[in-house]
């Protein structure tokens, strides 16, 4: 490796690292007690080691009762809508882009009208909808809203677009019809995409605090994002710092761990979606 592959490694990790402070000084705070930060002055406190160490904030905030169930809300929302938006996605990216039918350009159209409208645009006719439902504080309220993504759609379309056309050809030769060539070429063809658009669904619905708030006003069916917002200016008056900033790192700790384990998948969508471009 040449100079300067190491000078180039050595300016990107600058701003990363400067990217990284405010979320290591989030989990420095959330290590030390509540009894030092209080009374801490301003230019001591932005220190990054925590000294000294303590996981008591952590304890406390789990010993809250609804937090572990509140946590696990946010599992099943997260995993229900990930799933969901893959099946719609990609049946309707494929049909989209691969299958002809009646009003196909239409529709093609309206969804692609869909990206420019802003989800908040919707939140009262879904409110009044699922009201008239009876389905407020469930877990399907939470999931069903989110399922049908336009971006979902128009990224699985664009990917189904890009994959060669003999491929399927050559299966139709075969004998082979429309719905196992989707499911035994398409799909694993596809597989990058999917895992992008699956880790990009996981994180938009772990993060997502306004439909939530929307609609489930029983405490046992909140989420961990707004959960913890419902517990957290409590803390911030008579518990302290510490446990704000545990709550922070609780909440975003599985999404970093999910992005790292999956990461190399969005790494070969967009280099696929580079190449094929």
């Amino acid at each position: 490796m040449n100079r300067g592959y190491y000078w180039l490694v050595l300016g990107l990790s600058i701003p990363a690292f400067l990217w990284l402070v405010p979320t290591i000084w989030m989990v420095s705070l959330s290590f030390q007690p509540n009894e030092v930060l209080a009374r801490t002055t301003s230019t001591t406190a932005f220190g990054l080691i925590p000294l000294p160490f303590t996981a008591e904030n952590y304890a406390a905030l789990f010993a809250f009762g609804q937090t572990p169930w509140w946590f696990l809300n946010s599992v099943i929302v997260a995993l229900g809508m990930t799933l969901g938006v893959l099946a719609v996605s990609t049946t309707a990216g494929y049909a989209l882009a691969r299958l002809d039918f009646p009003f196909k350009t239409t529709i093609t159209i309206i969804c692609l009208i869909g990206l420019m409208v802003p989800e908040q645009a919707v939140f009262i006719p879904l409110y009044t909808m699922f009201a008239d439902f009876g389905w407020h504080n469930s877990y399907h309220a939470l999931i069903l809203p989110r399922m049908a993504v336009p971006i979902g759609v128009f990224l699985m379309m664009q990917f189904f677009r890009a994959i060669p056309k003999d491929i399927e050809e050559a299966a139709r030769l075969d004998g082979v019809g429309w719905l196992k060539i989707f499911w035994y070429v398409m799909l694993p063809l596809a597989r990058p995409a999917m895992m992008t658009l699956a880790i990009l669904t996981f994180l938009y619905a772990w993060n997502d605090y306004l439909w939530p708030l929307v609609s489930a006003q029983q405490r046992e069916y909140f989420t961990i994002t707004l959960g913890l917002a419902s517990i957290q200016s409590n803390f911030a008056q008579s518990e302290g710092l510490g446990r704000v900033m545990a709550s922070g790192v609780i909440a975003s700790l599985p999404v970093v761990i999910l992005f790292l384990i999956f990461q190399r998948y969005v790494v070969q969508a967009m280099t696929a979606g580079g190449s094929k471009g």
